[in-house]
């Protein structure tokens, strides 16, 4: 064997990176033209065009623009929703406290979220739930377990007295949610933070009364 050359095994690890590389590729490029336009406006040549691929490279990885885009749901948004929603409220002894500050954070505070775009996840949800199942078990899943979250550490509030006892915490976790997902419209809307302050001023006056 030549020194200089590479070795089978190696040559096949380092084009199985390269392909992983280009597909996460596509699927990030392919998020920030969808978050931006819309997933029904967002064509596939548009996409080909932004990563630079060839339409045979973008066929290679995603049989289908839906495939692609339940890949995003699956692969980007789960783990962004993961650290972004889920983690700041796991071991917390004050769960009000925390569903507050995460909620304020997302909307005041997080530069990846853009107040003119609204929440990628309900974005996806009013364009795609109501067609495809696919989409809506993916994006289900993603609301279930932000809505599990809350519920877990709201109970944990009630064992520790941070919590009126005689509250129920899945009506609260909806009431957060739809709040948040209805103030992300809003601001679309308004393309301005302003409506989120209101919200938040009354999810604080909300949460005052469940302590």
């Amino acid at each position: 064997m030549d020194k200089n050359s590479v070795p089978l095994h190696q040559s096949h690890f380092i084009l199985m990176k390269k392909s992983e590389a280009t597909r996460l590729n596509i699927l990030q490029k392919a998020f920030e033209l969808i978050y931006a336009k819309g997933y029904q406006t967002t064509s596939v040549d548009e996409i080909i065009a932004t990563t630079q691929v060839t339409k045979g490279a973008f066929y290679y990885h995603f049989k289908t623009k839906d495939e692609m885009g339940l890949a995003i749901i699956n692969e980007l948004l789960k783990n962004n929703f993961k650290s972004t929603f889920i983690e700041p409220l796991e071991n917390t002894n004050n769960p009000l406290k925390s569903i507050y500050q995460l909620v304020y954070g997302i909307l005041m505070e997080n530069d990846f979220l853009k107040v003119e775009y609204g929440c990628p996840t309900s974005n996806f949800t009013q364009e795609m739930a109501p067609w495809h199942i696919d989409f809506t078990k993916a994006l289900n899943e993603l609301a279930g377990r932000w809505e599990n979250a809350m519920i877990t550490c709201i109970e944990n509030g009630k064992k520790t007295g941070t919590v009126k006892q005689n509250v129920n915490a899945r009506e609260i976790a909806v009431f957060v949610m739809s709040g948040y997902w209805g103030v992300r419209n809003l601001g679309k809307l308004e393309n301005s933070k302003s409506v989120y302050l209101i919200y938040l001023k009354g999810l604080k006056s909300y949460f005052k009364s469940l302590e």
